[in-house]
C-alpha cells in the first residue's frame, strides 16, 4: 500500500467519485432490486453532483480519496449525525459509503479509507462510529468486523 496516498477530495475527484458511486449503487441494486434506488442511466453523473454537495460542508462531512499513483480507486464518504430519537441513537460518526474498485481490493485501500474517516470522526468528537451494510455484502461485513464493529440492528423490508 505504500503508493496510496488517502487525502480529502476536490471537485476534480468528482468524475472518480461519480464513478465510483454509480458502482455503489449498481452493487446494492443487484443485490435487492426493490430496495435500493435504480441506479437508471444517469448514476455517473447524480453521484457526482450528490458528493460535490457533501463537498461543501467541510464542518460535518468529510470525503476522502485513495489515490494510487495520481489514479482514485476508492473513497470513504462520512459524517457527524446528531441524536436521533428515531433510530434511538445517541450522537455519532457514520460512515455512509465506503468504495474501492476491483483494482485497489485486497491491498489495504479500504481499512486504510475507514482508518482515517474514524481518526476524523475521532478528532470531531464522535463517540462511536456507526455504519450500514447490505446484508448479502459480506466481503465488506468481514472487513467491518475486523475492524471491530459489531452487528447492532437488522433492517428489514416488506413490499406492499
Amino acid at each position: 500500500m505504500a503508493d496510496v496516498t488517502i487525502r480529502r477530495a476536490t471537485r476534480l475527484d468528482l468524475p472518480a467519485l461519480g464513478r465510483m458511486g454509480a458502482l455503489l449503487m449498481r452493487t446494492h441494486y443487484a443485490f435487492d432490486q426493490q430496495r435500493f434506488l435504480a441506479p437508471g442511466t444517469n448514476a455517473e453523473d447524480g453521484y457526482a453532483w450528490f458528493l460535490g454537495e457533501q463537498l461543501k460542508d467541510d464542518v460535518n462531512v468529510i470525503v476522502l480519496v485513495a489515490d494510487l499513483q495520481g489514479d482514485v480507486v476508492g473513497y470513504v464518504y462520512a459524517g457527524l449525525e446528531p441524536i436521533s430519537w428515531k433510530e434511538l441513537r445517541d450522537a455519532c460518526g457514520f460512515i455512509h459509503d465506503i468504495v474501492v474498485e476491483e483494482r485497489g481490493r485486497r491491498k489495504g485501500v479500504a481499512t486504510a479509507l475507514m482508518d482515517a474517516a474514524m481518526a476524523w470522526l475521532k478528532e470531531k468528537g464522535a463517540p462511536r462510529v456507526v455504519l450500514w451494510t447490505a446484508d448479502q455484502n459480506e466481503g465488506a461485513q468481514q472487513l467491518f468486523a475486523r475492524m471491530g464493529f459489531r452487528r447492532t440492528m437488522v433492517e428489514m423490508t416488506r413490499e406492499l
